[in-house]
């Protein structure tokens, strides 16, 4: 026989109590974000932009079609010569980051939060050298006989626009909007750029944000225009050229990211964008990215699968290549840019005007086998410069202590090339300082005098 229970008597809220609640719930719902649908994200919004663009600058699409004619004249007039070439140049792009984001707290890091802590920025700058120089014994490397290094690479800038140290990476409170788009009415990229913005011919700049419509990015392809033909004050491509990237999607290792997108592939894939790279459908069934070894593409496996398919884009399919960076695949599926993609990259940095100058703006220091390090001028009354060399991209810290080892001064610089850095400590009494600089390999310390 069951066993009687009374009743439990539960009092009813009242309607104007619902309200607040609801009300509340929803304030924090737009505050803190809401995640990512699997089902329903859009896994890139550059070719949707890209119409955006157009419709602003009625000359933007001829500018893109002559860079690609110079692309392909310059492809076959030189590619024997990169063939035999026994060294190359290594492209070094300095990176600007900035985080734009509606957290009154200004809480950095965590959950649901876009405001970013600079160690997820870290992990995704690692990320775009791993993939784009096929580092071994890492996500980015594969054994394709097509698969490429591509020879450039990326760091944090080092010097804001005005010469002063920064570590690459700026901070912006914004509470007018929770979350960015493009298209629809929406100039969120513009916005972006009124917030945020460093001359887009010296370094790339990242917008890292909420993003609406589950877009996981947008980025501004290159064209071989230099600045807009006289269209007044609606010229925008300037400002708004780099790329715009759901903060739910950057960096990799931690444990707030996307389930499918937490490897940093979406900002290497965004990157292909912005040095030229079209997705391998060419944004139509079986189209053309321009691109010779590159199979032809019907699907760019929008799922949560690394399984193999293939394109009916001819009498026999053919595989398509799943594992391309251009692709929509989950993250875990990528490791790839083919030979033929790195040619396009490493061309549009010498031919289109904006890319070409960035590089061009770069004071590129020798690199030595040995951490060098040298101050100057020494003594001084004024900030000194601390030259760095060393090859290739390491992380290094520098550290300022008086006679008694007490620490006045330190800036971290992860992945960075050889490097001029100003040291801000004019204000300082006169004495002796020791300047240390220590990387992962070294630690070289000189005597600084200051008068």
């Amino acid at each position: 026989m069951a066993s009687f229970r009374p009743a439990r008597t539960t009092k009813r809220m009242p309607t104007w109590l619902y309200g607040i609640y609801f009300g509340l719930l929803f304030l924090t719902q737009i505050a803190e974000g809401q995640p990512i649908d699997d089902r329903q994200v859009n896994r890139c919004g550059t070719a949707d932009y890209e119409q955006v663009l157009q419709k602003r600058d009625p000359f933007r699409q001829l500018d893109r079609t002559e860079l690609n004619r110079q692309i392909e004249q310059a492809s076959k007039g030189g590619k024997s010569a990169r063939q035999s070439a026994t060294t190359e140049t290594i492209y070094r792009i300095p990176v600007v980051v900035h985080i734009v984001h509606n957290n009154a707290s200004q809480r950095i890091g965590g959950p649901n939060n876009a405001n970013i802590s600079d160690e997820q920025v870290y992990s995704q700058i690692k990320v775009l050298n791993e993939d784009f120089r096929r580092v071994a014994n890492t996500n980015g490397f594969n054994t394709s006989p097509v698969g490429a290094d591509t020879g450039i690479e990326f760091f944090l800038a080092q010097t804001d626009p005005q010469g002063n140290p920064t570590n690459g990476i700026t901070r912006h409170y914004y509470p007018q909007q929770a979350a960015f788009t493009v298209g629809t009415g929406s100039d969120g990229d513009i916005l972006l750029a009124q917030i945020a913005y460093w001359p887009s011919n010296r370094y790339l700049n990242i917008w890292v944000t909420d993003l609406q419509n589950n877009y996981l990015g947008f980025t501004q392809f290159p064209t071989s225009a230099d600045t807009l033909k006289g269209l007044g004050p609606t010229d925008t491509n300037e400002l708004v050229d780099g790329s715009i990237i759901s903060y739910r999607v950057f960096g990799r290792g931690f444990s707030q990211l996307h389930s499918t997108y937490n490897l940093g592939r979406t900002l290497t894939h965004e990157i292909g964008h912005w040095l030229g790279l079209l997705h391998p459908n060419g944004d139509s069934t079986c189209g053309d990215d321009h691109v010779q070894d590159t199979p032809p593409t019907d699907n760019l496996n929008q799922s949560v699968f690394c399984r193999d398919l293939l394109a009916n884009c001819a009498a026999v399919p053919n595989r398509i290549m799943i594992e391309n960076y251009m692709m929509y695949s989950p993250d875990a599926c990528m490791n790839l840019f083919t030979q033929g993609q790195k040619e396009r990259m490493r061309a549009v940095l010498q031919l289109s005007p904006r890319r070409a100058a960035l590089i061009r703006s770069l004071d590129n220091l020798p690199e030595t086998d040995e951490l060098t390090v040298t101050v100057f001028p020494n003594p001084t009354r004024a900030n000194p410069t601390v030259e760095i060399q060393f090859k290739g991209l390491h992380p290094f810290t520098i550290t300022v202590t008086n006679s008694r080892g007490q620490r006045l001064y330190s800036m971290v610089y992860p992945a960075a090339p050889s490097s001029r850095i100003t040291v801000p400590v004019s204000r300082l009494p006169a004495g002796i300082y020791t300047i240390q600089v220590t990387t992962d390999t070294a630690t070289v310390s000189q005597r600084l005098l200051i008068e």
